[in-house]
């Protein structure tokens, strides 16, 4: 069996992913479509808009046959860590054999072009980043500029745009890792990953969460159009979480130490988010006084997240370099035992019941307990009760 792996977030599933299925049915010639998919917190800082077997559950009725969890260390660390964490996972399986994603341009090998010289990183390269940095830019722009100035090979369309720039560090990821999964670009059609437009039919998560919960017969038109149908019935219940308090509460208890540890903090930052939290109580308006040229806005929010899950930096690259497991959300359940039978092959264990949890040591151990803390922080938010060693045969 082959399975072709997404990394992915679904939050919410709409129809692009749909259609991302279909394509890697098209062009793959893989079996089974395997996702890795984050849990309940996203790698924007936010809470999910639906807890992580709601989504699991989407996944596999529109037509992924697995859904493990992206653990929550990596699933809220900036993109080279999201990355790496998730091709650690997939790279431990034999029988993933392709890597698909969406791109806005691109092929694989241009992919793994930019992808190598981004890894190659000598002295005249750490040199020009070091000079690009210096204006106060941001070190992904730095390093992207670096890049095209000393790669005349570069493709400059991969370095500027978020869904090649994540398909980008998917293929630093398996080059680092020594993989031998071959990457998948897919176009992808519709609106763009940040578009806030709405589209007839392809409109993105972006847009789609900008409407959830509003009552007007444009919003439910919207969502209706782009969302399938079992997504539109939870959809038809969404109800916004009280995070934003809940993050601002934790930092603002939190020692300074201890945020100085989250993967996106540095440069003193945890004192400059305080202050900005203390004077404008307001959450959005406190933010986007710390957003500069050189710290974005989901870099900010990740930041507040990391503190609320106690999640620090050096942790995080342990997990990536250790064993770790396949937290299993949701599978079909017509395919389930041939399905488990694969993940057993992996060089990981597949947790799938309470029981399994006894399988995990050190460094997997550490890193599945912040999944629970997840996990019940948003039951938490929530007022609802999620089973943590849930398994959904759909």
């Amino acid at each position: 069996m082959k399975f072709c792996a997404v990394i992915c977030e679904y939050n919410p599933f709409h129809n692009g992913h749909r259609y991302q299925f279909s394509e890697i049915r098209r062009l793959s010639d893989c079996d089974k479509i395997l996702c890795v998919m984050s849990g309940n917190f996203t790698q924007r800082g936010e809470a999910a808009v639906f807890d992580k077997y709601t989504r699991a559950r989407h996944a596999v009725e529109c037509g992924a046959d697995v859904v493990i969890e992206l653990p929550t260390a990596f699933a809220v660390s900036p993109a080279e860590l999201f990355a790496r964490g998730a091709v650690h996972i997939l790279a431990s399986l034999p029988a993933v054999t392709t890597l698909a994603f969406g791109c806005e341009s691109g092929d694989k090998e241009s992919f793994l072009t930019a992808a190598r010289a981004a890894n190659a990183e000598d002295k005249e390269f750490k040199a020009a980043l070091k000079e690009n940095m210096k204006d106060g830019t941001s070190y992904i722009r730095a390093r992207n500029e670096a890049l095209l100035s000393l790669n005349a090979d570069v493709d400059e369309n991969l370095l500027n745009s978020p869904n090649n720039l994540l398909g980008t560090e998917y293929c630093r990821a398996l080059l680092q890792e020594g993989s031998d999964i071959e990457p998948l670009p897919i176009p992808r059609v519709g609106g763009g990953y940040a578009d806030t437009a709405l589209f007839k039919n392809f409109s993105s998560a972006s847009a789609l969460r900008a409407v959830l919960g509003e009552d007007t017969r444009a919003a439910k038109k919207a969502l209706g159009r782009n969302l399938p149908a079992t997504v539109f019935e939870s959809a038809k219940r969404f109800r916004e979480l009280p995070f934003k308090q809940a993050a601002a509460c934790a930092l603002l208890s939190a020692p300074n130490e201890q945020i100085a540890l989250c993967p996106d903090c540095s440069e003193g930052l945890e004192n400059r988010l305080k202050a900005m939290l203390k004077s404008t109580p307001e959450y959005d308006e406190a933010l986007k006084k710390v957003v500069s040229k050189r710290y974005t806005l989901s870099r900010i929010k990740r930041i507040l997240v990391q503190n609320l899950l106690k999640i620090d930096l050096r942790a995080v690259r342990d997990y990536a370099e250790n064993p770790l497991y396949y937290n299993v959300l949701a599978l079909k359940k017509e395919s389930s035992e041939e399905i488990l039978a694969e993940l057993s092959n992996g060089k990981f264990p597949a947790i799938v019941r309470k029981s399994d949890y006894s399988l995990l040591k050190k460094e997997a151990l550490a890193c599945f307990e912040t999944d629970l803390l997840a996990l019940e922080l948003y039951n938490a938010l929530s007022e609802n009760y999620t089973n943590p060693y849930e398994t959904l045969f759909v």
